[in-house]
């Protein structure tokens, strides 16, 4: 599309993340002279957006949605397309649509470096991102455009709070004002009632995981063996079930453990970490006890439900995951990596190449260089300081985020011409959520 002016750009905002951050981003938007329009799906969609007159019920099957979204954007006049992830059905079909129209789609994720970014790129995210077809030596050349030094992470973070908290109100809408959305298909399997029991539960035991993970963390300090780490992910997450050859978690967890048993040294141990959002819906524990006993490795492994991961990644050995952003924690440390999915970081210069048994038992460096090439290119383009839950995170993003959606190169184009705005500094200080 040719450049437009933010007085002839009109919105179309789908799904986004839970609370307020889309709707105070399309008040940015229209303060800025653009026109913004809100489809919502359900009662949830509906509480996070108080701007009444933009705001389109969608409440009829999702088999219709193709022919709707056509009719919408045509009478709207709508350019551009915003929403929060790109696998759910909705996204799909409505990036389809765009893209036959040649409008421009923004799509919003989890930071590929969360918890201290968010990703922010046009077209498509983790697997359908344009980082998976770019090279590091791609990156590099475009690299020697820009002087500046990636930016540090802080030291105190926080988002999780206020993610469970917003995951059970918005559930809560979906449970007990949903009547006028009756057709409305949740994109994961679990039913909307368990997913707020899940939240809500979630949010009540937050104090005594907290004592459970500190118990089961001091004994593996205290262990004084070698380890390796499993960085596991949530089963419904849409990175998981959409760029994994993994149907289930419990698979996964299987090879792994599978691995571990033939070829690690018979010291070593294994610690399984879970995401600090696993909510119980999968029996994690049980399964992995049961495997331990079949593949004689009682006593080695250990179930790590959240904690602190810069605490695991000072001593572990290696890591292995599927295609969690964790493991960019892992490769900053220069820890090495395996992964089994599709993933933005997982290049052939500092992701194993391995086969798992061969990793287990003596696995190679990452080229740490290379590494830190990438990782400067990320903050430099797709990684926006700030997050979607927290107060303070949601201002400090709003303040690079609207002028990026408002440019006519997307964020990687932008490094390339040389017309990338220059990024901020992250000064968010708040509670710890790493």
């Amino acid at each position: 599309m040719s450049d437009t002016p933010a007085e002839h750009r009109v919105f179309l905002f789908l799904q986004g993340p839970h609370g307020p951050f889309f709707h105070q981003l399309a008040r940015m938007l229209r303060l800025a002279g653009a026109d913004v329009w809100r489809v919502g799906f359900n009662a949830g969609d509906s509480a996070f957006w108080p701007h009444r007159a933009s705001y389109i019920p969608y409440r009829d099957q999702v088999s219709g949605w193709s022919a709707a979204c056509d009719t919408i954007l045509t009478d709207k006049a709508i350019t551009d397309i915003v929403l929060y992830g790109d696998t759910r059905r909705v996204h799909s079909e409505a990036i389809t649509r765009a893209r036959a129209r040649s409008l421009r789609v923004h799509v919003f994720e989890e930071g590929y470096m969360r918890p201290y970014w968010v990703t922010y790129e046009r077209g498509g995210s983790n697997g359908n991102s344009r980082l998976m077809e770019m090279s590091v030596d791609t990156m590099r050349q475009m690299l020697a455009l820009s002087d500046i030094d990636a930016p540090l992470p802080p030291a105190r973070w926080g988002n999780l709070r206020e993610h469970v908290f917003y995951g059970a109100l918005y559930h809560w809408f979906v449970m007990f004002w949903n009547r006028p959305y009756r057709h409305f298909a949740p994109h994961r399997d679990l039913p909307v009632t368990a997913e707020f029991m899940l939240y809500l539960r979630r949010l009540v035991k937050m104090p005594f995981s907290a004592l459970e993970r500190s118990i089961a963390s001091f004994r593996i300090r205290r262990g004084g063996f070698p380890y390796h780490l499993a960085l596991l992910q949530l089963e419904h997450d849409s990175s998981f079930r959409a760029h994994s050859p993994f149907a289930t978690m419990t698979e996964f967890i299987e090879v792994v453990m599978r691995g571990f048993a033939d070829e690690a040294p018979r010291h070593h141990h294994l610690v399984i970490k879970a995401h600090p959002l696993e909510d119980g819906r999968v029996a994690l524990r049980q399964d992995i006890r049961r495997m331990a006993r079949a593949l004689g490795l009682k006593g080695r492994v250990h179930y790590l439900r959240g904690g602190k991961l810069a605490q695991l990644l000072a001593d572990t050995r290696s890591a292995v995951t599927v295609n969690s952003t964790s493991g960019q924690q892992v490769l900053y440390r220069g820890i090495p990596l395996k992964t089994f999915g599709a993933a933005v970081y997982a290049k052939p210069e500092f992701v194993s190449t391995q086969p798992l048994d061969a990793f287990f038992a003596g696995a190679v460096r990452p080229d740490r260089r290379a590494y830190q090439d990438f990782r400067r290119f990320m903050l430099e383009t797709s990684q926006i300081a700030g997050g979607f839950y927290a107060g303070r995170a949601r201002r400090q993003l709003l303040r690079q985020v609207v002028d990026m959606m408002l440019a006519e190169d997307d964020p990687y184009d932008a490094l390339k011409s040389g017309t990338a705005a220059p990024r901020q500094q992250l000064r968010i200080v708040h509670r710890d959520e790493a």
